[in-house]
């Protein structure tokens, strides 16, 4: 909560990315500790969360806001390191908020421009990702990144999903894990059922994997957890023709992502590679609930099947949407934030 003597202010820009918000912190968030970005990560967790909150979180956030913590890298050839945020914890890995960062460190001069292009490491949680910015003649800008070692971890899984029975899911790593299948196979259209029925299958998805037992990253425990679930149109990526592919990703406790989420575009495009869909140098354009799209295509590959191991670069534009301060004053209620009860009774009242 905000101290009661002090008055919190931190700083900010806000970003989109294909209408997903990315909220940048510029000044006033506290130095973290830490030898690696995971312990980082842990620092920001055990004692800034209320930050986190307030920066999220109704009034000055919602339910779809997502945010980057800049901080210090720790990684060799990292220039930049950040910290991904949302209204329920931190993400290990975002690609549309990487696209907001690659042109916000240029805009800012935290990345020189040589000729109208850039190129930096960015440490994540997930690893240290190749960004790529280019500035046309005109003034716009594209951003590109390489994601890192990305792999499908189980294909055609079977998971008991309550009022659903048997659905079989792939699960695949874009530097989060996501469960991945058609929106066909569990008897909807991705594109003409309502929009809370699709959250509410994918959200359902998603509890049941998490309650089924662990997902195991093979080098790194702090990542091994299921993001979220990803429902996809039946548009094959390696056999597309030119179509783009539609996919709806549900995140964290039930989270839309506007944006065709970056992430989840690494990991369709590593799990069509496992399954011998892709080859390196093929490309697809993948669309998210917005209607905008990345262009995601595989760099690189090594292995076959789930023992492949991809590098995928994913392309697309972030936009400026605004500046301020978010103030949290001595008192305020909300000034960590709040979220809307399920039912008025669940309220907590102050005495």
């Amino acid at each position: 909560m905000t101290s009661n003597r002090e008055t919190t202010i931190i700083r900010i820009v806000d970003m989109h990315t294909a209408g997903e918000p990315v909220r940048i912190v510029e000044a006033g968030y506290p130095p973290l500790a830490g030898n690696t970005i995971l312990e980082k990560r842990r620092d920001a967790q055990t004692r800034f969360d209320h930050l986190r909150t307030m920066l999220m979180l109704e009034p000055r956030g919602h339910d779809g806001m997502y945010g980057v913590i800049p901080t210090e890298p720790c990684a060799a050839g990292a220039d930049l390191a950040v910290l991904f945020t949302h209204q329920e914890g931190y993400s290990t890995m975002c690609g549309h908020a990487t696209i907001a960062i690659g042109r916000w460190a240029v805009d800012t001069g935290r990345v020189a421009r040589v000729d109208g292009k850039a190129r930096f490491g960015l440490e994540a949680p997930c690893g240290v990702i190749q960004v790529d910015v280019e500035t046309d003649e005109a003034g716009v800008t594209r951003v590109a990144f390489e994601s890192v070692e990305s792999f499908a971890s189980a294909l055609d899984r079977t998971v008991e999903v309550p009022g659903r029975g048997p659905v079989h899911v792939d699960i695949a790593f874009g530097g989060a894990f996501y469960a991945i299948l058609p929106a066909s196979r569990i008897g909807l259209s991705l594109m003409e059922t309502p929009l809370a029925e699709l959250v509410q299958a994918a959200t359902a998805i998603t509890e049941a994997i998490r309650a089924n037992g662990p997902i195991v990253h093979p080098t790194e425990p702090d990542l091994g957890f299921l993001y979220g679930t990803i429902l996809t149109d039946d548009v094959a990526l390696g056999m597309h023709g030119g179509q783009p592919s539609y996919n709806l990703c549900i995140f964290a406790d039930g989270q839309i992502d506007r944006s065709p989420t970056g992430s989840g575009v690494t990991a369709r495009i590593a799990l069509a590679a496992a399954k011998d869909e892709m080859t390196v140098g093929d490309s697809c354009e993948i669309r998210g609930v917005s209607g905008e799209g990345f262009v995601g295509t595989l760099a690189a590959m090594n292995g076959a099947g789930l023992d492949a191991v991809s590098r995928v670069r994913v392309a697309g534009q972030a936009w400026y949407s605004g500046r301020s301060e978010m103030i949290g004053e001595p008192g305020d209620r909300f000034g960590a934030g709040f979220t809307l009860p399920r039912r008025l009774a669940e309220l907590d009242t102050p005495v």
